[in-house]
């Protein structure tokens, strides 16, 4: 099963930033991405949404989509595939100390069963995810932020949902819900630590919008979902939080 995000990420410039030193000590080099988002339509035409600059993390090492910031942290900047799982492993062996993964920029994956295979390496890993203000998780990077031991929103941090596609243009609603591909997600998310009512509610609530559009929730809404590490995560729910863009 491949997710066909319809928020991918196109770097279309490097502007370098100086190093500064952290309040840890540690020295992080930074770089300012200015991103696009593409959303693929019928017939194969394009079109492109420019999106603010966002401050990416330089780091010390890169493997994949992923940059050290430093012994402890790492972040997730970019798409997923399907050699994303073998990244985060050699980026581990490398690194083993690192608890925390911070997602700033990551729109999606390109391959879900690889995604949902990286997801599980996290949670194995007892690795936190942490979306700093400014930080955008969306489409399959929402499984991974899902995957984190302690999972962390700051205000300002954005999230956006939608269902999945095959590569044959199919999606949730075109299969049984108690059809194999449909519970292969409630599986996961019960893995995730939801309860079965839980996992059933957020799957759902993923696929009331269809994959050419988005489904837009901030940290508190995400929290009303989730369970996450902040004070607005016991805000009462509001199944109809959210915009969607189209």
């Amino acid at each position: 099963m491949r997710r066909v995000s319809c928020l991918f990420l196109a770097l279309a410039a490097l502007l370098a930033s100086p190093a500064h030193a952290a309040p840890d000590g540690h020295v992080v080099v930074s770089e300012e991405v200015i991103v696009e988002e593409m959303v693929v339509e019928e017939g194969g035409s394009s079109r492109f949404v420019q999106s603010p600059a966002a401050t990416v993390p330089k780091g010390v090492a890169r493997f994949g989509p992923f940059r050290v910031i430093d012994a402890n942290r790492a972040a997730l900047v970019d798409v997923t595939d399907g050699r994303s799982p073998a990244a985060f492993a050699a980026m581990l062996a490398a690194f083993p100390q690192i608890t925390e993964l911070q997602m700033i920029e990551c729109p999606g994956t390109l391959d879900d069963s690889a995604n949902l295979r990286l997801g599980r390496m996290i949670r194995a890993k007892g690795v936190a995810t942490h979306v700093p203000s400014g930080g955008s998780v969306r489409s399959g990077a929402v499984e991974l932020f899902l995957a984190g031991s302690r999972r962390m929103a700051d205000p300002g941090a954005e999230f956006a949902v939608h269902a999945w596609e095959d590569e044959n243009g199919r999606q949730p609603g075109d299969f049984a819900k108690d059809a194999p591909v449909n519970l292969a997600y409630i599986a996961y998310y019960r893995e995730m630590g939801m309860s079965p009512v839980e996992a059933r509610a957020f799957y759902d609530m993923t696929n009331t919008v269809p994959n050419r559009d988005a489904r837009w929730l901030n940290a508190s809404q995400m929290g009303q979902w989730v369970k996450l590490e902040n004070d607005f995560a016991q805000a009462p729910r509001a199944l109809d939080s959210g915009r969607v863009l189209r």
